[in-house]
């Protein structure tokens, strides 16, 4: 059974820096892309990084671009989200997910998804 378990969320002040990790198991990622997604309360799902099987390429959503950092440890089939200066629009629900068909930044393209961690970012 394929399992992606986040993990790092928290309460952080508005500035600070929180790393928000996903373990794979049950399959071996490594020749996989993954992603970041969030959703804050009353809004839609939305796309916040991509990094293609080999952590060689990356890809951010404008609003967390020069903040936000993806990578992955395909020893350890696992990928993290470095997040820096955080903001209270930061606050959501962030999932990762992985193994895109299509389009990293279109949910619609993953096959698997963890159940999420929150972050929440005090103003």
């Amino acid at each position: 059974q394929v399992q992606l378990v986040e993990s790092g969320g928290g309460l952080v002040q508005d500035g600070g820096s929180l790393r928000v990790s996903c373990a794979a198991s049950g399959r071996n990622f490594s020749t996989a892309a993954m992603g970041w997604f969030r959703q804050a309360p009353g809004k839609e799902r939305e796309f916040v990084a991509g990094i293609n099987w080999s952590g060689s390429s990356t890809y951010y959503a404008d609003p967390v671009k020069g903040r936000f950092t993806i990578s992955r440890d395909n020893a350890k089939n696992t990928v993290y989200l470095q997040m820096n200066n955080l903001k209270h629009d930061d606050t959501a629900v962030y999932y990762c997910a992985a193994d895109p068909k299509g389009l990293w930044d279109d949910s619609a393209w993953y096959k698997y998804w963890g159940q999420g961690t929150q972050v929440t970012v005090s103003s």
